[in-house]
């Protein structure tokens, strides 16, 4: 199988950004969130799995 040099990308990006909170979901979390009010752009969505599966996409 061949690497898919973009999903690497990501996941070294990814892993890094991680690492910079220790890996503690709730700051990797808090910093978007702080992230997100300094823009206009959705950074953070805290919709269920299940209104996204069911179509009630908001």
């Amino acid at each position: 199988m061949n690497k898919d040099h973009i999903v690497e990308e990501v996941r070294k990006i990814r892993e890094a950004q991680a690492a910079k909170f220790n890996f503690d979901i709730k700051a990797i979390i808090a910093e978007a969130q702080k992230q997100q009010k300094r823009t206009s752009h959705k950074l953070v969505s805290f919709q269920t799995q299940e209104a996204h599966l069911s179509g009630r996409i908001t």
